[in-house]
């Protein structure tokens, strides 16, 4: 059996919770953030949990994935 690589993209995207929750990251808060306002980089920074349905579609790739 040939040997299951981690996806290499996703590392960097998405977390996994001790519960088992998928929490991913938002796009935007990398660079350029001198002309952002404080509110819109506070709201970049929270990390909302994926819905059931995309955790499904993607867990292949998360299985290796660790907290």
């Amino acid at each position: 059996m040939p040997k299951m690589k981690t996806h290499s993209s996703l590392k960097g995207r998405f977390k996994i919770t001790g519960t088992g929750k998928v929490m991913r990251y938002k796009q935007g808060k990398n660079h350029l953030l001198s002309g952002k306002s404080s509110k819109q980089k506070r709201v970049l920074s929270t990390n909302p949990t994926m819905a059931p349905g995309d955790v499904r579609r993607l867990q292949q790739q998360l299985t290796l994935i660790k907290g």
